[in-house]
């Protein structure tokens, strides 16, 4: 098992640089800022258009098959159990379906000229159903189905679309931007080059994470256990002694890592700040700012939910 590999989330992709990688750091920010926010209070229609748009963005920047197939596939799979059995739970609102108009319908002598309109309303009347599948135990209502397609959505748009952020973007790419967006906040004496250090070790530290699971992983492996004869007790004491181990490793790996900036003289950010990049908009960027508002303009004009 190679998590690095088959699992790559929130890892970065050094090769081969695509037109994603190109872009500066704070105009990918706002597009993630965009797909996070803009699901506020959307119709169903927009929600699944962001689905459709992180996949053709996946498409056509060319990212390797063997990067976002793999994830893509099972949040694909995640995404389509919430849907389904979101759909045939139970909506929860306790009502009795019954029909909306009496069985024995009094029908009622209307002028000549408005024959029609009525005629048309009970037609759009007998139309309507609140349960759109109903087959033995199962059944699908109007308010399930509204309710799945939320929340399958909702997990594929903000998992996907925060890794393919961390897979375009390195992580001192990451921490410049959110560190010249949050400039502002200087004037209210916030610590912004503390908590963009923070974020960047943060962001650095994933891979060894990763990298200390895979490798405990592999040790249970070779030791060929047989879990049978341990029964669900000892089972639980051999996980128990790896959780133990991984947090003792992590805790190591931490230590190393502040020794390691102790002795290059880094004991303050402020005293010792690193120029990551040279943050400047170019056409590339301007033309994704010119979308990002077009975007917004698509969102509030058909995208609001009614």
């Amino acid at each position: 098992m190679d998590l690095l590999r088959s699992l790559p989330l929130g890892l970065y992709l050094e090769q081969p640089q695509t037109w994603l990688h190109k872009i500066d750091p704070r105009v990918k920010f706002a597009w993630l800022m965009s797909f996070l926010t803009s699901y506020i209070l959307a119709n169903n229609s927009w929600r699944v258009l962001l689905v459709v748009v992180l996949i053709i963005a996946t498409l056509i920047a060319r990212i390797p098959r063997r990067v976002w197939q793999q994830q893509m596939g099972w949040l694909l799979m995640l995404s389509f159990f919430v849907l389904a059995i979101g759909a045939i739970s139970p909506d929860g609102m306790g009502v009795d379906y019954q029909p909306r108009l009496p069985a024995n319908e009094q029908i009622l002598s209307q002028p000549s000229n408005s024959n029609n309109i009525v005629q048309e309303q009970v037609v759009e009347k007998k139309k309507y159903s609140y349960v759109r599948f109903h087959k033995g135990p199962v059944k699908v209502t109007r308010y399930s189905l509204d309710l799945a397609v939320r929340l399958s959505t909702l997990i594929f748009t903000v998992i996907y679309s925060t890794n393919l952020y961390l897979l375009t973007t390195a992580p001192e790419e990451i921490t410049s931007g959110i560190e010249s967006l949050m400039q502002p906040l200087r004037r209210l004496k916030l610590p912004v080059t503390e908590i963009a250090l923070t974020l960047t070790l943060s962001l650095r530290f994933i891979p060894l994470v990763l990298e200390e699971v895979q490798n405990l992983f592999r040790s249970v492996m070779t030791r060929a256990i047989n879990w049978k004869k341990l029964g669900l007790k000892g089972g639980f004491k051999v996980w128990m002694t790896v959780a133990e181990r991984l947090l003792e490793n992590l805790l190591l790996r931490a230590d190393q890592m502040a020794n390691a900036m102790m002795v290059r003289g880094f004991t303050s950010p402020n005293e010792h700040r690193v120029q990551w990049h040279d943050l400047r908009l170019k056409g590339r960027d301007w033309l994704a700012i010119a979308t990002l508002i077009l975007f917004w303009g698509i969102r509030l004009a058909i995208g609001t939910q009614v």
